[in-house]
């Protein structure tokens, strides 16, 4: 039996008979992403891609949540612009999108454990991979429209190839918890889990799936990505540029101050 832990400052990773597990490790804060997180979490997946040991991957959250998005004290990913607000373009384009764009290129199955919540980019991360397993406890969230944001990390394109038009544009546009069942009724997860069985339920997905053909479910992904995801790329750089006008809009700012105010935003449109 090979066994291996790697803990980062905000990511554990834990490799077992060809299983890997990437926990993401900020409790305290839901996971909330920060620049820290962000680099951490690339690193693990780029250790998970040059271990040839590595057979399938599962991904989940510390504590009460698997992650409740962008930390809004490093929204910005510690990158600012000229003027000094969050350099959101950045941040996206060179942390957040090589870590979606790594996990769907990866030759490898990654199944998503969805523990608590999976708010804002905690649940384009959940929606990258190719399985989401969810406790009974936990919704999913499209919280960037809370405050004057649109959807990023690839939610745009995640959303909407799960569960349609009707559905994605609902999520995106009203901003509205999705409890784990009804996300299995709507096609956007695959199981939905009692919340005390979860770890087990998922570990031994994973790790039926690295005593499984690899080299199937590596062409069977990427016959998925051909047909799904051949402009991710492109649709990952629209959402970048549109963020980047969300994020200098007074909307935002007054979304981001209500947040920490705990109070109802109060939207003008500019």
């Amino acid at each position: 039996m090979s066994e291996t832990t790697t803990e980062l400052e905000t990511v554990n990773l834990h490799v077992r008979d060809g299983a890997a597990t990437v926990q993401l490790n900020r409790p305290e804060v839901l996971n909330a992403w920060n620049g820290q997180l962000g680099e951490d979490l690339r690193a693990a997946f780029d250790q998970i891609a040059s271990d040839d040991d590595v057979r399938a991957v599962l991904l989940t959250g510390a504590g009460r949540a698997f992650s409740s998005g962008a930390d809004l004290k490093d929204v910005g990913g510690g990158f600012t612009t000229e003027d000094g607000r969050p350099d959101v373009y950045r941040t996206l384009t060179e942390l957040y999108h090589p870590i979606m764009t790594g996990i769907r290129e990866l030759p490898k199955p990654v199944v998503a454990a969805v523990n608590g919540p999976a708010v804002g980019i905690g649940c384009s991360l959940a929606l990258c991979c190719d399985l989401i397993l969810a406790a009974e406890s936990a919704y999913f969230l499209l919280a960037f429209v809370n405050i004057g944001l649109v959807p990023d990390g690839g939610s745009s394109l995640f959303v909407p190839t799960r569960i349609g038009m009707a559905r994605a544009t609902e999520l995106a546009m009203l901003g509205e918890r999705l409890p784990a069942q009804k996300a299995l009724e709507w096609g956007l997860i695959n199981r939905v889990v009692v919340d005390e069985l979860l770890d087990e339920e998922a570990s031994a997905l994973v790790a039926r799936m690295a005593g499984g053909p690899t080299r199937s479910f590596a062409g069977t992904k990427r016959q998925l990505n051909s047909w799904l995801y051949q402009r991710m790329d492109e649709q990952l750089e629209l959402e970048a540029q549109i963020q980047r006008e969300m994020s200098r809009s007074n909307d935002f700012m007054e979304g981001a101050l209500a947040f920490v105010e705990k109070r109802p935003p109060r939207f003008t449109g500019a």
